[in-house]
């Protein structure tokens, strides 16, 4: 039951006809797991602690850099050098003493990724690298866990909800990780991203564990701030990608590497049409030719596209330009190609 202190705290949300004292009797007994206290933990840690999550697992193994401080603004310069988990752990029980906080100083590995997921009702992965997402994918599907998804690189962020009631994984989206991982550290990111993808990572936990509203189960939301667009895709089981207007026979999607293309630009370029499906913004600074049509912009310019060509679509790293692949089938049949592992 709530504790005086607690009704006091948490009146404001309890007051919505949709918490109410049960929903936030729901959020004292959950347990919640978050994987990575950076750019995106730290607004999912506070604005879960705030909430009244009853138990918070966190799990990091890194310290806090100095190029950390403009967009993880749980931390400040006093922090440097400190291990993230254990200094994100001391201030928000500073900001709820009544949040029971386990802290995990390491890294998230096969070695104790099914002792630690265990321990906990949903799992939150705010990670930044590929091998992590899906370890904690693959951990939360054997497990039968909840997966709140999250990602951001540049201007771009990504929220999902993955195997809800045995629902579709992240595996569903991305069977495999792509040749190349780039990082926030690689291609950078804006400062004030994490906090906005974080904030809608930590709504979604919310309403899951209280039942509420509709989730973005089975659905992926990106969200791009450089263009203020926003779109969510729907995610089918055993394919691999999410695509806006599913074909109802589903083509594999043909892909082809970089040596071929290069083969194919100088024996038949006239038989080629190239599209860079990234931001204007992307192609502006690096591209390898073509026309550059955002992924978000392709069914509505479909007019922009030849008939009749082989048509290789490319973006960073080889995965948005599968998704375009899919969307421009059920238009251009199967001359339609992704470029692998991206340029």
């Amino acid at each position: 039951m709530l504790v005086k202190a607690e009704q006091q705290r948490y009146n404001r949300q309890m007051l919505l006809p949709e918490m109410g004292a049960a929903g936030q009797q729901k959020l004292k007994t959950a347990k919640v797991l978050v994987i990575g206290a950076g750019g995106l933990g730290c607004p999912v840690l506070q604005y879960l602690a705030a909430a009244g999550i009853g138990e918070i697992g966190i799990v990091d193994d890194d310290l806090v850099d100095l190029s950390n401080l403009h967009r993880q603004i749980l931390f400040n310069a006093r922090d440097i050098g400190w291990p993230k988990a254990t200094v994100a752990s001391e201030k928000l029980s500073l900001l709820n003493p009544h949040v029971n906080l386990n802290t995990y100083v390491q890294r998230f590995d096969t070695a104790c990724a099914a002792t630690i997921c265990s321990k906990y009702n949903l799992v939150i992965d705010c990670s930044d690298n590929f091998d992590t997402r899906y370890l904690v994918n693959d951990t939360c599907v054997a497990l039968g866990k909840t997966l709140v998804f999250g990602s951001i690189l540049r201007f771009e962020g990504q929220i999902a909800v993955f195997n809800h009631n045995g629902g579709v994984n992240y595996r569903d989206l991305y069977p495999e990780p792509p040749t190349e991982d780039i990082s926030c550290a690689d291609g950078g990111v804006i400062g004030t991203l994490p906090g906005l993808i974080g904030l809608y990572m930590a709504n979604e936990t919310i309403k899951l564990i209280c039942g509420m509203g509709e989730t973005l189960a089975g659905k992926l939301m990106s969200v791009d701030l450089l263009n203020n667009t926003q779109y969510v895709f729907s995610i089918q089981p055993d394919l691999t990608v999410a695509s806006l207007t599913p074909p109802k026979t589903e083509a594999a999607v043909k892909e082809i590497d970089r040596t071929t293309l290069a083969n194919w630009m100088e024996t038949k370029p006239a038989e080629i049409f190239l599209i860079d499906v990234r931001e204007a913004y992307e192609h502006e600074e690096h591209n390898i030719g073509g026309t550059n049509i955002s992924l978000y912009d392709l069914t509505s310019t479909l007019d922009r596209i030849p008939v009749g060509k082989q048509v290789v679509c490319y973006c960073q790293t080889g995965q948005k330009s599968k998704m375009a692949v899919k969307l421009l089938q059920p238009h251009f049949g199967d001359e339609i190609y992704s470029l692998k592992g991206g340029i």
